[in-house]
C-alpha cells in the first residue's frame, strides 16, 4: 500500500517494484531531474521516457494518483516548497494556523514528521549506513550548508571520538576542492543539504562521485539535487508552524546512527574514548566536584 503522503520520488521508490519494465525506465527519467523532468506535458514525458502516453497515465495510477494530472499538480507543489523563502513559509502556516498554543501545534508537527519520516526508512538501509560509517578502512568527510553545517559539526564531533580517519569540511566552499584531493575511491562523504539546496553542495557531490567516493546525504523530504549522486539518502520532514524549517527529526536519526555505530565498534571506541577522557583531564577543561 502506497503512502499518499509521501512525496512522488518516495512513491516511484516505495512502489519501484511493482513497475513494469517500461514504467521503471520512465520512473528513472523523472527521478534523475526530479522534479521539474515531470513538469512537462504528458507527451513530452512520454517522449523523454521513450514510452506510450498511456503508460505514464498508467504509472501515475499505480503510485495512487487519480491520473497523470494530479501526479503533475504534486510535483509543481513540491517545486514551489523546495525554492520557498522564510517569509513564504511563515505566511502559509499563519494563515491556517488553528488556535492552539505555540507549543502544542509544534509539538503535533514534530511527531508527524518523525513518523513519516520512519514510515519511509527501512531498517535495512539504516543498517547498511552504520556498516559504512563503522567501517574504519576507509575515511569519512563530513559537509554541510549554510544552515546545515551546525548538524555536520555535531555529528563529526561524535564520530571523531569513536573511531579514526573523520574530517570535517569547513563551511567555506571556496575550500572543499582541497578536502577533494584527500578523499579517495570508496570513502565517505556525509553531506547535509536541505531545501533552499545550495549549488556548491550539488557541484561537490558530483566532483566527489566522480572520484568513486560514496556519499551519504542527509536531506528533506522533497530531496535535494544532489541526490543523483548520492549512494544512500535519508529523507526527514522538515516543515512546522515556523519560518523556519525543522531539524528535529534530522538530529534524532543522527542520534541513533551515532549509537549504532558505538554499539557496533564499542570495543575500539571505548578505548579511544577512554584515551580522551584522560586527555581532557589533562586539560582541565570539565570542573570536577570531588
Amino acid at each position: 500500500m502506497l503512502s499518499t503522503d509521501a512525496t512522488v520520488a518516495q512513491r516511484i521508490q516505495d512502489g519501484f517494484e511493482a513497475l513494469t519494465r517500461a514504467e521503471r525506465q520512465l520512473a528513472n527519467i523523472i527521478l534523475e531531474n526530479y522534479p521539474v523532468s515531470g513538469l512537462g506535458s504528458i507527451t513530452t514525458l512520454a517522449l523523454n521516457g521513450d514510452v506510450s502516453t498511456p503508460t505514464v497515465a498508467r504509472m501515475a495510477r499505480k503510485l495512487g494518483f487519480g491520473g497523470f494530472p494530479e501526479m503533475q499538480a504534486q510535483l509543481r507543489a513540491e517545486l514551489e516548497a523546495t525554492i520557498s523563502d522564510p517569509i513564504t513559509k511563515h505566511n502559509k502556516w499563519a494563515a491556517a494556523a488553528p488556535d492552539t498554543h505555540i507549543l502544542n501545534r509544534f509539538a503535533d508537527n514534530v511527531i508527524d514528521n518523525l513518523r513519516n519520516t520512519l514510515k519511509h526508512l527501512s531498517a535495512e538501509e539504516f543498517d547498511r549506513i552504520v556498516d559504512l560509517l563503522s567501517d574504519t578502512n576507509h575515511t569519512v568527510a563530513v559537509v554541510g550548508g549554510r544552515l546545515s553545517h551546525s548538524l555536520a559539526s555535531y555529528f563529526f564531533t561524535h564520530m571523531q571520538m569513536m573511531r579514526d580517519g573523520v574530517t570535517l569540511i569547513e563551511r567555506n566552499s571556496s575550500s572543499w576542492p582541497h578536502y577533494l584531493l584527500s578523499l579517495k575511491e570508496g570513502d565517505i562523504l556525509v553531506a547535509f543539504d536541505m531545501r533552499r539546496y545550495e549549488q556548491d553542495m550539488l557541484r561537490f557531490a558530483e566532483m566527489a562521485k566522480k572520484r568513486g567516493v560514496r556519499i551519504i546525504l542527509f536531506t528533506d523530504q522533497w530531496g535535494s539535487p544532489a541526490g543523483k549522486f548520492a549512494s544512500h539518502q535519508v529523507h526527514s520532514r522538515i516543515e512546522v508552524p515556523s519560518t523556519w524549517d525543522s531539524s528535529v527529526v534530522t538530529m534524532f536519526i543522527l542520534e541513533a546512527i551515532i549509537s549504532a555505530v558505538q554499539n557496533q565498534s564499542w570495543e575500539t571506541s571505548k578505548a579511544r574514548m577512554e584515551d580522551l577522557e584522560n586527555l581532557f583531564g589533562k586539560t582541565r577543561l570539565f570542573r570536577k566536584f570531588i
